[in-house]
């Protein structure tokens, strides 16, 4: 997978590698640069990206200073000047919006942007509002499931007529579960699309605030599904709101409430912003950022142009 994602990443970045063999050669014409040099332009940058990347242990003080993460055994985290780096410059996803509250990234303590990738953990946070979660004992998540399901095919009817790839939920990979106690939700979706061979893993976790959560959602092939089960719950301990950001310190005189709970949670935004449109290529919500808790399928938020740009690579 990653000599595959390495030509894609060439062909994003052509210009850049032509630049820098023209600087080495002075008169090497842009038509007679072969595939090899690319490949090994490309390999000096992302070695120069690694070398600039500042990784960190121990306590992260999170942007905004509302939760921190304890960074666990076998993880580094990566700031959000960092991060916009790896994900924007290196992997070639489309930028956030100005409303997209980024947070940084975790990765393995082996990760490397010059290396077979495993996965980065994206962190954001979404300030819609305080999550009721007094529906959440009372979901019945096959109905869920089949409501998600329907949705999911009336989407791909409207993405068929653009032109873009398809999706079809196959199911839970890991059914929904609510820790009441610390207030934090996670789940997994299995996903068919159209213009790949195995089923995709999308992974999510939420850790509810008062003002609204922090999410970091998977994106793999299902064959990651172990690995990325035993990194769950060290992430989930990990990351927790400061005092005066927990739920429980929830206004109802001052804080804004939002629009839904645990279900709609689950279903409605998710639906939108990390699995569906993401893999088909369509930024549609202004809050939408680029997933990437990216594992070595690199598979989320890569666009229909980037797949393209792929094939005609390769």
């Amino acid at each position: 997978m990653q000599t595959k994602f390495m030509l894609f990443a060439i062909a994003l970045n052509i210009l850049f590698v032509t630049t820098l063999l023209a600087e080495k050669t002075d008169t090497l014409p842009k038509n007679k640069i072969t595939e090899t040099e690319l490949k090994a332009a490309y390999i000096t940058h992302l070695d120069s990206v690694e070398a600039s990347i500042n990784y960190q242990t121990g306590e992260v003080i999170l942007p905004g200073s509302f939760a921190s993460v304890k960074i666990p055994k076998g993880f580094k985290y990566v700031d959000v000047k960092d991060t916009k780096t790896i994900l924007f410059d290196v992997w070639g996803n489309v930028p956030y919006t100005d409303e997209v509250n980024a947070l940084g990234m975790l990765v393995p303590e082996n990760f490397g942007v010059n290396k077979d990738l495993t996965y980065a953990v994206e962190m954001t946070f979404v300030d819609d509002g305080f999550v009721k979660d007094d529906e959440a004992k009372n979901i019945d998540y096959d109905d869920l499931l089949k409501d998600m399901q329907a949705s999911t095919e009336e989407s791909n009817k409207e993405l068929r007529k653009m032109g873009y790839s398809t999706a079809e939920l196959i199911g839970w990979a890991s059914a929904p579960y609510y820790d009441e106690e610390n207030k934090k939700l996670h789940w997994a979706k299995e996903l068919k699309f159209d213009d790949t061979t195995e089923n995709t893993l999308n992974y999510a976790i939420r850790v509810l605030g008062r003002r609204g959560f922090i999410e970091l959602t998977a994106i793999s092939d299902m064959s990651a599904l172990n690995d990325v089960n035993e990194g769950i719950p060290p992430l989930l301990a990990s990351i927790n709101f400061s005092e005066g950001h927990k739920y429980s310190d929830f206004n109802p005189n001052l804080d804004k409430v939002a629009a839904y709970g645990i279900g709609g949670l689950i279903a409605g935004k998710v639906l939108l912003k990390t699995g569906l449109l993401a893999k088909a290529g369509l930024i549609l919500a202004k809050s939408w950022k680029i997933i990437l808790i990216v594992f070595a399928g690199l598979g989320g938020a890569i666009t229909k142009l980037f797949r393209r740009r792929e094939k005609e690579a390769l």
